[in-house]
């Protein structure tokens, strides 16, 4: 080892969702919108004016915040935008997470926590999910410096309740608490009506699922102007251009799509309902999914064996060899086409195992 590399930031690093890019592929292992993003969006592309491109974007992101303003009923003061809700959530934590005290969230949950956490040198601890993959809300109820819920939580797919979110708040006001939205549009319940209640509440969310711009990296927080100031006071002080302008422009217009949006959803929550129907009737188990995806075990057939059957097919769905999760299979919900392709693939896979 070079005397320098002593020095080196060791961490264990997230590990992202495969990428595959094969012709005829079925890719439902990254939680990826099936659908195209609104129209308004394709349109302001062609429309974009490419001089825009030779000036610095705002820092203060306000063509979007505006944008989220009008549809969340907030003020420009109260919105934090970056570079995906990755983004916005690292620099959450690097700006709120500096006690003694370990901040909280469960042991199984989105796993770029505990990366950041380590990261930044942030003491934390796990709290273990109860045995039906939920959170129970008392094990919140203690001294800590800082508390990060996904809901719904992922992988899990399952949705905490707002009374049980405003529990927790309401026993920790002297902590910030970061609610991680990325899924709620799907079918869960938004802390926004708790922001007027509650100054310690960060809400993030992102465009990479319901409004189908993973590819675009935008994400966002709403809170209150305090939180929001740190946030922006913390983004300055290492890049203040951190948006670029065509995303900027994009996302407002897929914000004000409101329409498209709505429809969108309501599409891959009718393919979620009859697809959970026809994986049941194959033998899984399937969460009450209030998010795009399934968090899926079949009672006889082991999940990694239908992992890596289904790789073989060309289907790609997400396996997490992780303690309490190892028969677990992550299924984004696709297009119906893609799902009865699924479903047809996972049939004979599980008629040929228990053949053996």
């Amino acid at each position: 080892m070079k005397q320098w590399e002593q020095y080196f930031r060791k961490v264990v690093p997230y590990v992202p969702g495969e990428q595959p890019n094969k012709p005829g592929m079925i890719k439902l292992n990254t939680n990826e919108n099936p659908y195209p993003p609104s129209p308004e969006v394709k349109k302001a592309m062609e429309e974009f004016k490419m001089d825009q491109l030779r000036l610095y974007p705002d820092p203060s992101s306000t063509v979007l915040t505006e944008a989220l303003g009008e549809v969340y009923g907030l003020k420009n003061e109260q919105i934090f935008v970056g570079v995906g809700s990755d983004d916005v959530l690292a620099t959450a934590f690097l700006t709120f997470f500096n006690s003694t005290e370990p901040i909280l969230f469960p042991d199984i949950t989105y796993s770029f926590y505990e990366v950041w956490a380590a990261l930044y040198n942030i003491p934390f601890e796990t709290i273990p999910l109860n045995e039906d993959f939920t959170i129970r809300k008392e094990d919140y109820y203690r001294k800590n410096g800082g508390i990060v819920i996904a809901n719904p939580n992922a992988p899990t797919s399952l949705n905490l309740g707002l009374d049980a979110v405003r529990d927790i708040l309401e026993h920790n006001r002297e902590s910030v608490v970061i609610v991680d939205e990325a899924y709620v549009e799907f079918g869960g319940e938004t802390a926004l009506p708790l922001l007027k209640e509650f100054e310690n509440l960060l809400i993030v969310q992102t465009f990479s699922k319901a409004y189908s711009m993973a590819g675009i990296r935008i994400g966002y927080a709403f809170g209150a102007p305090s939180l929001i100031k740190a946030l922006n006071d913390v983004k300055y002080s290492y890049n203040s251009y951190t948006m670029n302008q065509p995303s900027l422009c994009y996302g407002a217009e897929a914000v004000r799509d409101q329409k498209y949006h709505k429809e969108i959803l309501d599409r891959i929550m009718k393919t979620r309902t009859w697809a959970a129907e026809s994986l049941r009737g194959l033998g899984f188990t399937i969460l009450d999914s209030k998010t795009n995806f399934f968090f899926a075990s079949h009672r006889e057939v082991p999940a990694e064996v239908i992992f890596n059957e289904l790789r073989k097919k060309d289907i790609y769905v997400r396996y997490f060899k992780k303690p309490g999760i190892d028969n677990f299979l992550r299924i984004t919900i696709g297009t119906d086409e893609e799902m009865k392709a699924f479903i047809d693939a996972v049939s004979d896979i599980i008629k040929e195992q228990k053949a053996f």
